[in-house]
């Protein structure tokens, strides 16, 4: 993850200065956001962990994404997005989570095309959920939705 380097950086550094903490929940990335923000050296001081749950019965198993949503919204939504963050924050009794979830192609999954992605940051109070439609190939919209969620959450953390 040498691109996303820059951006995990920064958001570590910035945890650290605010002295915050994050967690994480992956599905499309598949734990790929947790290794960009390990592989910074002290991340340890701020990031508590991650959840990978790819499957529908993992989100719903740990992190408490309950059958009807799934059933009506899709494991590709905001409403699972959402979900997945604030489940994650609240597990690991972090200031932040962010979750990722989306369809990383090629082909369709859940009747969404690829590149249809959900990014959610639960913070406290508030979680803000964005929609991105990312072109490429399965890596490349895998990094973009990292380097997304990653320039998103430092924009939150950016006074």
């Amino acid at each position: 993850m040498k691109k996303n380097s820059v951006l995990a950086e920064e958001v570590v550094r910035l945890l650290k200065k605010k002295k915050l903490t994050l967690a994480s929940a992956e599905s499309i990335t598949g734990g790929a956001l947790a290794a960009a923000l390990t592989d910074i050296a002290g991340s340890s001081e701020v990031f508590l962990g991650g959840i990978v749950a790819y499957s529908d019965p993992a989100k719903t198993k740990f992190l408490h994404v309950a059958k009807r949503i799934l059933t009506k919204h899709t494991a590709v939504s905001e409403e699972v997005a959402r979900t997945m963050a604030e489940s994650a924050r609240a597990e690991f009794k972090s200031d932040y989570a962010i979750s990722t979830t989306g369809v990383a192609g090629p082909g369709k999954a859940y009747g969404q095309k690829a590149g249809t992605v959900w990014i959610a940051i639960a913070g406290k109070g508030e979680t803000v959920v964005i929609s991105l439609a990312l072109s490429g190939d399965r890596a490349a919209v895998r990094h973009a939705t990292i380097e997304s969620a990653l320039a998103t959450f430092a924009r939150i953390l950016i006074p």
